[in-house]
């Protein structure tokens, strides 16, 4: 189910490191995890993603491999999510068969939201949401947009891209369905706390 906090992984080469923080986000109520390093080589990107997919087996967390299809079949991860220029969605739809999920990067497009639900995307995720200390360079995707995904697309909608505690009220008002956040989350001195009250959002608005 794509609902709640969405945790992406920090760019961090010391493993044990990694799994610290991502044990906090996942206690602190993390709903699915995404991994992505843009820095590892493959070998230290297949240590980590074993070493993830066991840690989301025992929170019962889906786990997410950003990119690297290939991986996502090695790791037995729940799913790959595709940016853009990341492969073709319906071929990586047949890989995957029917039952995993397969998460597409749309940026501010409604367009590509449409033809990703073609090709057999499971969700959708636009941004960047807010200005980005990731992706400073982010085409912006307005409220609007992610009201009338809500409304036309028929899939799990996803946020993503300067994601914080003070912004994160405005998009859950617009319906997304998962919030994705990398920095808000992993840079804070408590993650577990951070990931509560991010989660805490979308409690208070399914009640």
């Amino acid at each position: 189910m794509i609902r709640g906090l969405y945790a992406i992984t920090p760019d961090e080469p010391d493993t044990q490191v990694l799994l610290h923080k991502v044990k906090q986000a996942l206690a602190g109520g993390a709903r699915l995890l995404q991994y992505r390093n843009k820095l590892a080589d493959a070998g230290l990107k297949r240590e980590q993603a074993e070493s993830l997919a066991a840690l989301c087996r025992v929170y019962g967390t889906t786990f997410i491999i950003n990119d690297d299809l290939p991986l996502a079949l090695e790791v037995a991860a729940h799913g790959v999510h595709l940016g853009g220029e990341d492969g073709d969605l319906a071929k990586a739809r047949r890989l995957l068969g029917p039952d995993r999920l397969l998460g597409a990067s749309c940026y501010n497009s409604l367009d590509l939201a449409i033809a990703a639900r073609a090709a057999g995307a499971s969700y959708v995720a636009f941004g960047a949401a807010f200005t980005s200390l990731t992706k400073p360079g982010a085409v912006n995707a307005p409220l609007e947009l992610y009201r009338q995904a809500q409304t036309e697309i028929g899939l799990p909608i996803v946020a993503i891209g300067g994601i914080t505690l003070q912004n994160v009220a405005a998009l859950v008002a617009a319906g997304v369905d998962a919030v994705a956040v990398i920095t808000a989350l992993f840079n804070e001195p408590d993650i577990e706390t951070a990931a509560r009250n991010f989660a805490a959002f979308f409690v208070k608005h399914s009640q």
